[in-house]
Parts: structure tokens; C-alpha cells; sequence
């Protein structure tokens, strides 16, 4: 059996047997389910103590060993515009489908439910704890004092930031220097993927240990509007996933067969980590091995990708501020739908690495289209489910992007 074939059985498995488990309502089941909870935890986290080294010895391999350092400034450039014409054509599809499937809502569910358990709680941290992220606040935090403190921290893009300029420094270095260090970090990188492929080995315990209790805790939720809300932001995630080969295939001139391939390993990690980042390494290998782009657009493309690239922002916060409009009974029109696409498509780049980054650059969104911010506390506590579809059309994105981007330099 394939390697992505046992994951898809562990992850199939783990999911009907936790729906069954929440359908019975059985406290010692659910219990056994928890406790497999952190066997799931150390296999994602076997997976994210790679992405560091990983990220750093790719981009200083594909920058440094470029023989023209302006090529990069060129591909930097595509690789931007890339990444803000998928997020605008997803803005563009996303956002009246978004608005079409919550006209429906008041007609099927009359009855606003109660506050979601943790949704107080949520929204009183970010009101008053949580810094709001502002333009000269991001500029600012782009170049790290201290890149070991950045790596440590997870505060990928200041890392990047510095990584990039190291590698120009060491690509105009003399030969004699830069042949070592860009062989060194060519080494590096080879190990980390040979780590990876130890560690997907284990991956349907590591899938099944992660999903089982989230399928048992989330039977119960699944039920009117907050139903609703998962169930349409789970289908838009789908939908614009599904798009996404067709486009690869017209514009990257990749088979929609080969590229599902390549991207389906990488796919399962992120539906069940939720977490892009952790999805890195396979990214890679679909990339380089399932695709066949060049090192040098994979080294740069991803790491930048999985950082800044939130192809689901458009549907994710539309689908949440018209969730949150509903419940406190406050329309959304053209003219406020339209400033959650400017936002979605431009401000998610600048979504800090941390716990619930995307969260807090909701804050002045909401407060500028007339929501109130404690409408985030209910988003934060009902995110579990559709968190996983956004990460997984994440990823779908950030390999289409390496695609596009690949087709670009021919």
C-alpha cells in the first residue's frame, strides 16, 4: 500500500470511528480518544523541527547558486505578482458565492445559537491583551535584530527576510567561498528531507492520533448555524481547491492528474496538522520530484509561500465576517464585502507568526465594516473544522503558485 493510500485510510478511519464516538456521547471513549492526542502532537512536531533548517538551507542554495543575483530580484517580482492574482481571482469567486450561500441562512435557520463554549473568553484576549498589527509595526518587525531569536520564535518572514539577504551576500562572494557554504547548505538540505521521509513513514498514526478527537468533539457542533457556518466555509475551501487544477493545467501546463499527485502527501499533512508550515517538507518533494521544477524556483518559491501566501484569506474571512453578521444581526453590503476582499487579498501577507495571527488582523477589519469585535471570540472558538480545509487549500495554493511561477521563467 502506497504511503498516501495508508494515510487516507488512518485519516478515513479516524474520522468515522470519532463521529461515532461523539454520536454515543461515551466520556471513557472520548477519554481514549484524547489520550492519543499527543502521539499526533509529536509527529507534527517531528515534522516542524525540520522547516527551520529546511527553509534556510533552500533559499540560500536557490539564491546563492543563481549565476545572475538580478535573475532573483526578477523572480521575486513574478513570484508576487503570482501570489496576488490567485488571492484576487479566489476574492473575486469566494466572495458572491460567500454572500449567495449566506442569504440562505436566515431561511433555514431561524434561531441564532448561544455564544459557543470559550468564545467569551477568546474575544476578551484580543480586546484586551492582543496588540492590533499596524503597516509600520509589520515594516518594521521585516528585518529581525536577532535571526537566531527569529528562528527560535517561529517568526518565519523576518527569518526569510534575513536568509534572502544572506544568500545574495554569499552569491557575490569570490568561488572559492561560496562554493563550500552553498554545498554545505545543498547537504543540509538533503538530510532534512531524508529526516522528513522517516517521519512521514509514520504518518497514519500520526493522522489518526490527530483527527480522532477532533472528530469526537466536533459531532455536537455540527448542528444549525454554526453548522452551517463550517459546512459552507469547508465547501469553499473544497470548491476553490478543486479549481485550482484546472488552472494549474491552462496556465502551468501541468496535467490536473500529475498535479493532484504531487500535491496530495503535502494535502494530508496540512488537513490534519493544520499547519502549512509543518507541510513544508512534502511540499518540496511534490515539487521537485512529483513536478520536476527546477531547485531553484522550489527553494525560493515555497518557503516564501507557506510563510506570506494565504490563498484561503478571501474565503475565510468572508465566510467569517457574514457568519458574525448574522449572529449579531448586522447586514453586510456590497460596499463592506468589498473591503474584506481588499483586505483579504493584501493585508494577509502581513499576518504576524503567531497563535491566531490571522485573528488579530481581523480586529480594525471588523471595526471598520461595523462588527463587533467580540464576534472574533466566536471564529476562534468554533475554528477546529474549517481550519483544516483553509490550511489544506493553503498549501494547494502554495504549490500552484511554485507552478505557475516555474511556467513563468520559461
Amino acid at each position: 500500500m502506497k504511503e498516501s493510500t495508508r494515510v487516507i485510510v488512518a485519516l478515513t478511519a479516524a474520522i468515522v470511528l470519532g463521529t461515532i464516538i461523539g454520536a454515543l456521547g461515551s466520556v471513557p471513549l472520548t477519554n481514549a480518544a484524547d489520550a492519543l492526542a499527543p502521539l499526533g502532537t509529536l509527529w507534527v512536531n517531528a515534522i516542524r523541527m525540520t522547516v527551520i533548517p529546511l527553509v534556510i538551507s533552500l533559499l540560500i542554495t536557490g539564491v546563492a547558486s543563481a549565476s545572475d543575483v538580478k535573475a532573483i530580484g526578477r523572480l521575486g517580482k513574478r513570484t508576487l505578482l503570482v501570489f496576488v492574482l490567485l488571492s484576487g481571482s479566489v476574492a473575486l469567486i469566494g466572495i458572491p458565492l460567500a454572500a449567495a450561500l449566506f442569504g440562505i441562512l436566515p431561511r433555514i435557520v431561524t434561531e441564532r445559537p448561544v455564544l459557543p463554549a470559550g468564545a467569551a473568553a477568546a474575544a476578551g484576549e484580543l480586546s484586551s491583551g492582543a496588540p492590533i498589527q499596524t503597516l509600520a509595526g509589520w515594516l518594521t518587525s521585516l528585518v529581525p535584530t536577532n535571526p537566531i531569536s527569529a528562528a527560535a520564535n517561529g517568526a518565519m518572514l523576518p527569518l526569510i527576510v534575513f536568509t534572502l539577504l544572506l544568500a545574495v551576500a554569499i552569491a557575490r562572494c569570490p568561488p572559492e567561498s561560496r562554493k563550500p557554504l552553498v554545498d554545505f547548505f545543498r547537504a543540509l538540505a538533503d538530510a532534512m528531507l531524508m529526516l522528513v521521509r522517516w517521519v512521514i513513514l509514520l504518518a497514519p498514526i500520526g493522522v489518526f492520533a490527530l483527527l480522532l478527537p477532533l472528530a469526537a468533539h466536533a459531532a455536537g457542533a455540527m448542528v444549525g448555524g454554526i453548522g452551517f457556518y463550517v459546512a459552507a466555509y469547508s465547501a469553499g475551501c473544497i470548491l476553490i481547491i478543486l479549481l485550482l487544477y484546472p488552472v494549474v493545467a491552462v496556465f502551468g501546463m501541468v496535467p490536473v492528474r500529475r498535479f493532484a499527485r504531487a500535491a496530495l502527501p503535502s494535502q494530508l499533512i496540512a488537513f490534519s496538522s493544520s499547519s502549512s508550515i509543518a507541510s513544508l517538507p512534502a511540499l518540496v518533494e511534490g515539487a521537485e520530484r512529483g513536478l520536476e521544477l527546477p531547485a531553484a524556483i522550489t527553494g525560493f518559491v515555497l518557503p516564501l509561500a507557506v510563510s506570506t501566501f494565504k490563498i484561503a484569506a478571501p474565503v475565510s474571512w468572508t465566510m467569517g465576517a457574514l457568519f458574525v453578521g448574522w449572529f449579531y444581526d448586522v447586514p453586510l453590503h456590497a460596499r463592506e464585502l468589498a473591503t474584506v476582499a481588499i483586505a483579504a487579498v493584501f493585508l494577509s501577507f502581513g499576518v504576524p507568526g503567531i497563535p491566531r495571527g490571522a485573528f488579530i488582523m481581523l480586529t480594525p477589519l471588523f471595526a471598520a465594516i461595523g462588527l463587533p469585535i467580540e464576534g472574533i471570540g466566536i471564529l476562534i472558538a468554533v475554528d477546529a473544522l474549517p481550519d483544516l480545509f483553509a490550511t489544506t487549500l493553503n498549501v494547494t495554493g502554495d504549490l500552484a503558485a511554485a507552478a505557475l511561477v516555474a511556467r513563468s521563467e520559461v
